[in-house]
């Protein structure tokens, strides 16, 4: 996978965690829709499934961390979903794109029709010409109901539309053979389809507003590589200078 495969992608899923756009890193968002638009502009159908609804309302409300209760969970994120998407929209005014956006639940995918009715939506966005952007409607969503990360929604999103390339980014630039702060921890920078990793130390670590670490990310990458949707893990902020050719990141192939 290299950078003429990412822009010459037809569609694309791109998601982001709340730490990468949310709090003292929102101001992240521009750059990461520099290189959306990029994507869009070399012919590219994106869809982008970000976090942060819950980490971007919780200041607007007072609040001085994340709350524990499911219905300020739920008011945070009806608060923070708005914020985000509003500044999302800013940054892609500057390359005429238009975003829409998508809430869905896990029952949305789980059932025929809600999940027919979705991708009828998701298509008919794309062949418009806008950038929709999903999250999971943790206003309405409870936590029987979630679909506990939101690595799994994009892998799911894309399984859904027919991508051909997933990209997961985080605060994490890569998989490593152990946790990253190990000695010795060594960049793994390419997995076969069908490769177990076995030997390798995949942690549970997560930020403190993200509900996904580096094991949710392997079941993602997994789950869309089933697919035929080639998957890449890195960082942020390392997107731009990928699509520049630069060696970052884990890249997952996919099945034939």
């Amino acid at each position: 996978m290299t950078a003429s495969d990412l822009l010459g992608a037809r569609r694309v899923v791109v998601k982001v965690g709340s730490s990468s756009v949310s709090g003292d890193n929102a101001h992240r968002i521009p750059t990461l829709v520099d290189s959306l638009a990029r994507l869009h502009r070399g012919g590219a159908e994106v869809v982008l499934v970000s976090s942060g609804a819950i980490a971007t309302g919780v200041p607007f409300l007072r609040l001085d961390e994340r709350p524990e209760d499911l219905a300020t969970q739920q008011a945070a994120a009806a608060v923070g979903q708005n914020i985000l998407v509003n500044r999302y929209q800013r940054a892609l005014t500057s390359h005429e794109i238009i975003a829409g956006q998508v809430l869905l639940t896990a029952h949305d995918l789980e059932n025929p029709t809600h999940r027919d009715n979705a991708k009828r939506a998701l298509d008919r966005l794309l062949h418009l010409g806008t950038l929709p952007i999903i999250n999971e409607n943790d206003t309405v969503a409870t936590h029987e109901i979630r679909f506990g990360d939101n690595d799994r929604l994009a892998a799911l999103v894309a399984r859904l539309i027919g991508a051909d390339q997933l990209i997961l980014l985080s605060d994490v630039d890569a998989l490593y053979t152990a946790p990253p702060s190990e000695p010795g921890a060594e960049r793994i920078s390419d997995v076969a389809y069908g490769d177990d990793l076995v030997g390798i130390e995949i942690g549970e670590a997560q930020s403190g507003w993200g509900t996904g670490g580096a094991r949710t990310k392997v079941q993602a990458a997994r789950l869309a590589t089933e697919a035929g949707t080639r998957v890449l893990l890195t960082e942020t902020r390392l997107l731009a200078a990928v699509l520049d050719g630069a060696d970052h990141g884990t890249r997952f192939a996919a099945a034939d």
